[in-house]
């Protein structure tokens, strides 16, 4: 017997779910095509096979997929990763990869909370400590997934990760009456105090997301999968996503998995270079193809790019570096 599915979901997916007959939901050959709601008619098979499994999702072999959930402060999105990281047996991450960073890199945590969650002011452009602490984060971040069995419920994750094809994205969302009681029950706070802090928040990671990936963070073709969960209830939605993380979409590939890989190392170098303090990289990225990385962006001094190139090549794992570095003007002029 199917498990009933209420109104409140969004599909977005590359491609068609295994629906029972009754349910019409469309598969999205490209992103940015109009999402499809759900009915509440509509039914969705969540048995497996064998019957009397308790957690049959378990039992596939081989490496598995990572899921990010993309949350609203008080939408309910850390009660739904962690139903879906117990239900898989996945590890589920949000602050602990900050925690993780700052430890790695000898970092106080606030500084980098307050570099992936704060907005940039009017004039900002990217600062390099910010940048620092940025290429931390995201090291940190692809350290964690790589064993697969990841739900990241933190801020920007399917930013963070992108790249990597068998990534789960999804998006949890509710409507502001049921995220203003959410936090006046759990923070303590008065009903004009909950909508201040809840509308901060939200401000805050739409204007740095934006400045930093140059996306909207509310953009729905960002996402496979949306979530209302005013809508529908977090078990349910918690059982649709372990059944989408069975997908044959999601699950590694070779070349997925070698993406993985690739991200792993860039992050790290990346990171490295950051460490290294010496360098004013805050226009820096790098990219990696199976060991051989190409690093761009501008740099204040052909010094700095050879020694941001030098660090490169003495990274674990490094192959060939090809530098597309360019020195700002300013350090091409002779007086």
């Amino acid at each position: 017997m199917g498990s009933r599915l209420r109104p409140g979901v969004l599909c977005s997916l590359h491609h068609m779910v295994r629906l029972q007959p009754d349910v019409h939901v469309r598969g999205m050959g490209t992103r940015g095509q109009t999402l499809d709601t759900v009915r509440e008619t509509d039914t969705i098979d969540l048995q497996h096979k064998e019957r009397g499994r308790r957690a049959p999702f378990l039992t596939r072999g081989g490496r598995m997929a990572i899921i990010t959930i993309s949350r609203g402060t008080f939408s309910g999105g850390k009660e739904l990763a962690e139903c879906v990281a117990k239900k898989l047996g996945y590890q589920c991450l949000s602050r602990e990869v900050l925690v993780e960073a700052a430890r790695r890199y000898d970092v106080p945590l606030e500084k980098l909370s307050h570099a992936i969650e704060d907005k940039p002011g009017i004039l900002e452009r990217m600062t390099t400590e910010r940048a620092h602490y940025l290429a931390f984060i995201r090291a940190a971040l692809a350290k964690a997934a790589t064993d697969e069995r990841l739900v990241y419920h933190g801020h920007a994750g399917q930013l963070l990760l992108r790249g990597v094809p068998h990534v789960l994205k999804v998006r949890v969302i509710a409507d502001m009456e049921y995220r203003i009681k959410s936090a006046m029950q759990r923070k303590n706070l008065s009903r004009q105090k909950a909508i201040d802090f809840i509308k901060k928040i939200d401000e805050d990671r739409l204007k740095w997301t934006k400045f930093l990936y140059h996306v909207d963070l509310f953009e729905p073709s960002l996402y496979d999968v949306i979530f209302n969960l005013e809508k529908i209830s977090t078990s349910h939605a918690c059982d649709m996503i372990t059944l989408l993380d069975q997908r044959e979409e999601y699950r590694p590939t070779s070349q997925s998995q070698q993406a993985i890989t690739d991200l792993i190392l860039a992050t790290d170098v990346r990171a490295r270079i950051a460490a290294d303090g010496t360098v004013r990289d805050d226009d820096i990225e790098i990219d990696a193809n199976d060991g051989i990385l190409v690093i761009t962006g501008t740099i204040h001094s052909l010094q700095e790019a050879e020694k941001v190139v030098d660090i490169a090549r003495k990274s674990p794992g490094v192959r060939d570096v090809v530098s597309k570095i360019r020195p700002t003007y300013h350090s091409l002029v002779r007086y």
